[in-house]
């Protein structure tokens, strides 16, 4: 079954590789979607794909690479909708 999150990652997130590792990650899934930085400090990201894989993604967002310090993950549940045909940093 397809699906589709809409993720913000709190913490020590930026300027530690989160994006570059949350595109090789969802490219290794097979999903899609984008991710970036806010100007508040967060990332954001976009994951379309099979749920069990989106999930992955998720746990992954979680701890994030291993210079991150995640603090808070807030995951929006929302209906694919197959608009994306790659993973992409923005």
């Amino acid at each position: 079954m397809k699906t589709r999150v809409h993720v913000y990652v709190s913490g020590e997130v930026q300027g530690v590789f989160f994006r570059a590792k949350t595109r090789e990650v969802a490219r290794q899934l097979g999903l899609s979607g984008w991710v970036r930085n806010l100007y508040d400090g967060r990332v954001e990201a976009v994951f379309e794909g099979e749920e069990d894989k989106v999930e992955e993604a998720i746990e992954f967002c979680r701890r994030g690479p291993p210079a991150a310090q995640v603090t808070n993950l807030d995951v929006k549940r929302e209906e694919w909708i197959g608009e994306f045909q790659q993973f992409i940093v923005l």
